[in-house]
C-alpha cells in the first residue's frame, strides 16, 4: 500500500484542495498521513465550507455542495487529529552568528539526514493550498527541508495554489538555487488574486491582498530554462514536470489527485504544457 505525506497549514487550508486529492488517494487504497508545522490540528478555511461561496476575482461560485459538505465532514471527524509535527521531526538550522556555528551546522545536517531517513516510508508529498500556507509553510525552513528530502529521493512532490510557493523557496543552503529552476510549474495567477479580504485562521486581520504575487515568484524561480504557466482564460491549470506536480487553484484539486495516481501507478512524468 502506497503512503502519501500531506502537509497542512495551522492557519487554514482550503477544503477542496485537501478533499480533491484525498478522495483519489482513498479510492486507490493509499494511506494518507497528515503533518503540520508544529503538530496542531489544521482548520479548514470557512469559505471552503460555505456552499455557494462567490469568488470576486473569478466572478463565480468556487465552493460547490459536494466539497462544502465533504470539508464540513472532515472538520467534524477525528481524521486530522494528532498530525505529525515538523517541528519535532526536523531540526532548526542554527543562526550563522550563533555560538559554535560550525559544529552546530554539522549537527544540524546530521539530524536532517536522520529525519530524511524516515521518508523511506512515503511515496509522495502533497502540500495543500489556501491562504494559511502563506503564514506558516512558505518560508518555513523545516518545510523546505522536508521538500528537499523528497527531492533528493526523487519522489513525487505535489503542491496546490499558494502551497506551490514552498517549492520556490526550497533550496540548498550553500547553492541557494530554487529546486524548480529550469522546471515548468503553475500556481495562483495575478488575475486571480484578491484585492480585498485575504484572511487566515487565528489572525483577526484583513490582509487585503495576498502577502506576495505568487506568479512573479514562480516566474523568477523557474528561470532560466523553466517557465510559469498561469493558464489564465482556461478553467484549469495543472502542470507535471517530474518530480513536481503543481495545481493553480481550487478547481484543479480533483485532477491533482488523478494525476498523482498516474505518476505513482503508471510512471507519468510530464503533462500540462
Amino acid at each position: 500500500m502506497k503512503k502519501v505525506l500531506v502537509i497542512l497549514s495551522e492557519y487554514g487550508y482550503w477544503g477542496e484542495e485537501l478533499i480533491g486529492p484525498l478522495e483519489s488517494m482513498d479510492a486507490a487504497g493509499y494511506e494518507s498521513v497528515f503533518a503540520t508545522p508544529t503538530g496542531k490540528r489544521a482548520p479548514a478555511l470557512p469559505p471552503s465550507m460555505e456552499e455557494g461561496f462567490w469568488d470576486p476575482p473569478l466572478h463565480k461560485v468556487v465552493t460547490d455542495a459536494h466539497y462544502a459538505q465533504a470539508t464540513r465532514d472532515m472538520e467534524a471527524s477525528s481524521r486530522l487529529d494528532n498530525p505529525l509535527s515538523l517541528e519535532d521531526w526536523f531540526p532548526q538550522r542554527p543562526y550563522f552568528n550563533g555560538p559554535n556555528f560550525g559544529h552546530a551546522l554539522v549537527e544540524y545536517h546530521e539530524k536532517r539526514e536522520a529525519a530524511w531517513g524516515k521518508l523511506v516510508d512515503f511515496d509522495a508529498l502533497l502540500l495543500v493550498g489556501g491562504s494559511g500556507p502563506m503564514v506558516d509553510m512558505v518560508n518555513n525552513q523545516r518545510v523546505h527541508d522536508l521538500i528537499l528530502g523528497f527531492y533528493k529521493a526523487d519522489k513525487l512532490i505535489a503542491a496546490e495554489c499558494y502551497g506551490v510557493a514552498c517549492l520556490a523557496f526550497a533550496r540548498d543552503f550553500v547553492e541557494r538555487k530554487s529546486i524548480i529552476r529550469g522546471k515548468h510549474v503553475t500556481g495562483h495567477a495575478l488575475e486571480y488574486d484578491w484585492l480585498d479580504n485575504t484572511g487566515v485562521m487565528g489572525i483577526n486581520h484583513n490582509f487585503k491582498t495576498p502577502f506576495y504575487p505568487l506568479e512573479h515568484i514562480l516566474r523568477d524561480a523557474t528561470a532560466p530554462g523553466g517557465e510559469y504557466h498561469g493558464g489564465v482564460g482556461h478553467a484549469k491549470s495543472l502542470v507535471l514536470d517530474y518530480p513536481f506536480l503543481t495545481g493553480r487553484s481550487t478547481q484543479d484539486s480533483h485532477d491533482v489527485g488523478l494525476v498523482m495516481l498516474e505518476v505513482l501507478e503508471r510512471g507519468l512524468k510530464r503533462q500540462g504544457w
